[in-house]
């Protein structure tokens, strides 16, 4: 594996990580907007600490899912599982590094499920773009 296609998947797991935070934004404003607006803005922000983990889960299973499939057929069967493990890696040290920011029993459980599901969904993608591929 080249250095430059190293960068690429360290890339694509920094864009899912970009992605998976515009998707937490996108909800918040709908969510203050649509579903329930009219507060003030400390009545959001607790909101949005307890939404954000749970928006990453759901958001990320399909993400990873894709760029790891995406990642594997572009690269073919042989490096597919590796490129998704790079990607999965690279999402999994910044869900760690925000972990070491506010560390609490929730948050260490929600990290572990998100960066849990994530790897079984880059896993899965590799596998299908492995099984295209070959």
């Amino acid at each position: 594996m080249t250095i430059g296609r190293l960068a690429g998947l360290v890339g694509c797991g920094l864009g899912v990580m970009a992605i998976n935070v515009a998707i937490t934004v996108l909800y918040m404003v709908v969510y203050g907007h649509v579903i329930d607006p009219g507060h003030e803005k400390a009545y959001y922000d607790a909101h949005v600490r307890m939404a954000a983990p749970y928006c990453s889960i759901v958001a990320g299973l399909p993400l990873m899912f894709f760029v790891a499939l995406w990642a594997g057929g572009f690269w073919g069967a042989k490096l597919a599982v590796p490129s998704a493990l790079i990607i999965w890696g690279t999402y999994a040290i910044i869900d760690l590094v925000s972990l070491a920011a506010g560390p609490s029993l929730r948050m260490g459980v929600m990290v572990a499920v998100s960066i849990l599901t994530k790897l079984a969904a880059s896993y899965a993608g590799a596998l299908v773009a492995g099984g295209r591929a070959g």
